[in-house]
């Protein structure tokens, strides 16, 4: 019997731990690789070309929205089931524009996880309860997919989402520049295209957008400078 393979994007070094040892007790399915930050996760899709991508939202360096949208930009046909404390409506609508087959709350009961992946891996779609009720809401007044969201961080290209969470995550610019293997110069072309096109001016202000985009949580900016 040829297993399921399902790679772990999660932050959390216990929750990741936990999945992973509910996940062994299933004979066809193989976690083959975890992630603990979305670039993880999107080099490790890259190199393994898992079955399953199990994503959370809220990850350090890349968020799960944008890996998301990175790892099916490189691979169409990627299965990406998010894994996820947050239940807001607009993050279920962003990510199901971007291409996720399916979301579950953490809240929901664990073997509802196992079910998932199958069904995913399948060509189906997987959504907890309560995320398939505003779903099913959503579609009912709003038909058009195309036209169902307005995705956070609209008119930003996938470098300056990922140079914006950075920045809010408080590296300096050489460090920016070293996450992303480019020069401290074109870091400074980002920033400042960034501030013209969200009209910020400042740190503080990116930062600040950022943590109401949704592209990180507020506990994880400890410092503004």
């Amino acid at each position: 019997m040829k297993r399921i393979t399902v790679l772990l994007a999660e932050d959390h070094e216990i929750v990741r731990e936990g999945l992973r040892k509910l996940l062994e007790t299933e004979r066809d399915l193989q976690v083959v690789g975890e992630a603990a930050t979305g670039r993880q996760a999107v080099a490790l899709t890259k190199k393994l070309h898992p079955d399953v991508v199990v994503m959370d939202i809220a990850m350090p360096l890349l968020n799960g929205l944008e890996a998301t949208r990175q790892i099916r930009q490189a691979f169409p046909d990627a299965k990406v089931l998010i894994l996820s404390a947050h239940s807001d409506g607009a993050y279920v609508e962003e990510v199901m524009a971007l291409g996720a087959v399916g979301y579950l709350i953490k809240q929901t009961s664990s073997h509802f996880l196992s079910e998932a992946i199958r069904a995913v891996h399948k060509g189906n779609t997987f959504f907890s309860p309560s995320i398939a009720k505003h779903l099913h809401n959503h579609y009912a007044t709003s038909p058009d997919r195309a036209g169902l969201v307005k995705k956070k961080g609209e008119g930003l290209s996938s470098r300056e989402a990922e140079v914006l969470q950075l920045i809010a995550e408080g590296q300096a610019n050489k460090q920016v520049a070293a996450e992303l293997g480019i020069s401290v110069k074109t870091v400074e072309k980002h920033r400042q295209r960034l501030m013209e096109k969200l009209n910020i001016h400042d740190t503080a202000g990116l930062t600040r957008h950022a943590i109401a985009a949704g592209i990180i949580e507020s506990s994880v900016q400890l410092t503004i400078v």
